[in-house]
């Protein structure tokens, strides 16, 4: 699903003491089927931006369109249960919205909650359960007899079980290790190429964003302060720290062999792998561009 929001306006608490404009005259587009990473500092607009994505709140000014879904200050679609059932979120801490007695009732919840029937629930449960890491075996047990990472592939299961064209992931790694953490993208990204997904990560982390995403929105106090491919955005330093935020560790590494042997290798998205070959190539007397 196509995602626009044409001159959206947000304002908490409107005609109050405490009104607070948390998206200003916002202008994004995001093609179905990309991976779009958005970024930004504390207070940039992030959260509200994915407010508006499911409906949970509607522009105060301008237009947002989730596919055919239109939504803005007068107007909302008579089937918000449908766009919701599109639209799906993994929030912060996914595990703590488990509350059912078995694995299987809480993968059941979302798509029963959405009208699904009993059959296509049971076959959606299977089919969910290999994309997340976990067997059958799981189903009967307690979510809370459960580590807390088979905690959050539960949650997200079920996320996953309702079917959605977007997905949008709101710090979908916070409080993991680094092995959790590469764990979980992976798994999002493989969901995100196998099903065609519209996928949204929301994220303070310039690694994910750098690794997996094919276009990057940064937001600032909420306007669209740059957008671009990852290679374009990151590796404009100074800008990036206007807004309080650094650029992948790639590139401050290959910044600073630059500046040490005065020998320039671009960043491209490089693997590890990638960059200690034209590391070789170039220390050896070759060069870093192709």
């Amino acid at each position: 699903m196509d995602i626009t929001f044409k001159n959206v306006s947000f304002v908490y608490q409107q005609h109050s003491p405490f009104a607070h404009r948390a998206l200003d005259k916002l202008d994004l587009h995001i093609p179905s089927g990309s991976f779009v990473a958005v970024v930004g500092h504390t207070g940039s607009g992030k959260s509200t931006l994915i407010q508006h994505l499911n409906g949970l709140v509607r522009p105060t000014e301008g237009d947002v369109w989730i596919g055919d879904f239109h939504l803005n200050a007068e107007h909302k679609p008579k089937n918000m249960k449908e766009l919701r059932s599109k639209v799906g979120v993994v929030f912060q801490y996914p595990e703590h919205q488990l509350f059912e007695e078995t694995v299987e009732k809480d993968i059941r919840f979302g798509p029963k909650n959405f009208g699904v029937g009993d059959r296509e629930i049971q076959r959606r449960v299977k089919e969910v359960l290999p994309s997340v890491g976990l067997t059958e075996d799981f189903l009967d047990r307690s979510p809370f007899d459960l580590s807390g990472g088979q905690m959050r592939r539960v949650a997200i299961a079920g996320v996953l079980a309702t079917k959605p064209d977007v997905l949008v992931l709101d710090e979908p790694t916070a409080g993991l290790d680094p092995r959790g953490q590469k764990e979980m993208m992976e798994m999002f990204y493989a969901a995100h190429q196998e099903q065609k997904l519209t996928t949204i990560l929301v994220t303070h982390s310039m690694e994910d964003a750098a690794t997996y995403a094919d276009h990057v929105i940064i937001l600032n106090k909420g306007t669209k302060y740059m957008e671009g491919k990852p290679e374009a955005v990151f590796v404009q330093k100074e800008a990036l720290q206007q807004v309080q935020l650094d650029v992948p560790e790639v590139v401050r590494f290959l910044d600073l062999f630059e500046k040490k042997f005065g020998m320039s290798i671009p960043y491209r998205r490089q693997s590890v792998k990638d960059i200690a070959k034209a590391i070789e190539k170039v220390m050896t007397g070759g060069s870093g561009h192709e």
